[in-house]
């Protein structure tokens, strides 16, 4: 899976209350759509887009499924969120050198007037 695809499963709000109800345990679609002003059968189609993104998983128990957090579904976009700190962490050390050399220029040029 790529950071886009759990980023665009993420953009919807049904989708990401869905997320985050499954984050307290497995549950059937009954019972996620229960709580929602959406049908079942959309919140059924909901849970496809997390599913195909990684997020979630399904096991059949009976005649009905089980959906749950997949544990790693997050780890494209955790990645992707790093390399992005990455580069800020890395931009903010440039700057910081930038200024302090800036510093020393400025205080060599003042004890030197």
């Amino acid at each position: 899976m790529t950071y886009e695809s759990v980023l665009t499963a993420l953009a919807d709000p049904t989708r990401r209350q869905i997320f985050e109800d499954l984050r307290a345990g497995p549950m059937a679609v009954t019972h996620l759509a229960e709580s929602r002003a959406v049908s079942r059968p959309a919140v059924s189609q909901h849970l496809k887009v997390l599913q195909k993104a990684g997020l979630v998983s399904a096991t059949a128990r009976g005649p009905s499924r089980l959906y749950a957090v997949e544990p790693q579904g997050l780890a494209p976009l955790r990645d992707y969120l790093d390399t992005v700190w990455g580069d800020v962490l890395s931009a903010f050390a440039q700057e910081v050198k930038a200024q302090m050399q800036e510093r020393s220029d400025t205080s060599t040029w003042e004890q030197e007037t």
